[in-house]
């Protein structure tokens, strides 16, 4: 896959600032579209607030994918996970997100800004963006994925664990 032309939304907490700040550059010389969904300083925030927009544009398709930092990569994974259109992966080393794009088609990358050095980050970008999804076994794979049975209540199956759980203590 060809990055010229991308359309790559990035966001973070105030721990994945620095990076993100050195991804934009970086991002922008290889011909990538960039939307910057914050945050704008090293100043303290809590990661959803630009995790859950960037993760709302990436499902609408208004862009092909998003990058999410934070100091360990899981809080800003998580929350973007919450949204049915997005496969966030956890990526930390180049081969992680190369299986990440090749066998499970992530859609955002998420970074550990406090655990890879900015090389590694920008390699692991590199890969992410330029690694083709697979297909094939791995599309079913991910059909898989969204919790779709219409015949269970969810909500009420937690608030039943919940109640057994309160009751053994």
């Amino acid at each position: 896959m060809v990055t010229n032309g991308l359309r790559v939304a990035l966001g973070c907490d105030h721990a994945g600032y620095l990076l993100k700040q050195r991804l934009i550059p970086f991002l922008v010389e290889k011909g990538c579209k960039i939307k910057d969904f914050g945050t704008y300083s090293e100043e303290s925030v809590d990661y959803a607030d630009a995790v859950h927009p960037l993760s709302s544009a990436i499902e609408a398709g208004d862009h092909d994918f998003g990058i999410v930092i934070c100091g360990s990569g899981n809080g800003v994974n998580m929350t973007a996970n919450k949204h049915q259109g997005v496969r966030s992966a956890l990526c930390w080393k180049m081969e992680i997100a190369r299986l990440s794009r090749a066998h499970n088609n992530a859609n955002v990358l998420a970074l550990p800004a406090r655990f890879i050095s900015e090389d590694t980050a920008l390699q692991i970008a590199d890969i992410f963006l330029k690694t083709d999804f697979d297909g094939g076994r791995h599309t079913r794979r991910i059909g898989k994925i969204a919790w779709k049975d219409e015949n269970d209540d969810f909500d009420q199956d937690m608030e039943e664990m919940q109640d057994l759980h309160d009751e053994e203590l």
